[in-house]
């Protein structure tokens, strides 16, 4: 049996000769910052080669290609080019910041 590990993004990539480490992390169920909004908690990290990681950003870049084609995700330079400021239906906005 496999297990599975969520992480709610990355918090840090960094590259040593021909390894790159990536360092997930999710947010915390406890502590908060000053804002009151939760941490984030490093959980787990994947180590590769430098070719597996160029081939995995290359996927990944597939696979947002195809998200943004089938309208689950807009990029935000994408919305403020077409002048589309409009959230999306339910008052949440499918855009992230990462795909500036």
């Amino acid at each position: 049996m496999s297990s599975e590990l969520y992480a709610d993004g990355i918090g840090e990539i960094t590259v040593t000769g021909t390894i790159v480490r990536i360092d997930l992390m999710s947010l915390s169920a406890t502590d908060r910052d000053a804002n009151n909004n939760p941490k984030p908690v490093f959980r787990q990290r994947i180590i590769m080669p430098i070719d597996a990681f160029a081939n995995a950003v290359d996927l990944m870049q597939k696979a947002l290609g195809g998200l943004v084609e089938a309208g689950a995700v807009r990029r935000v330079g994408d919305m403020s080019a077409a002048g589309d400021m409009q959230s999306a239906p339910g008052g949440a906005s499918n855009a992230s910041p990462n795909f500036n």
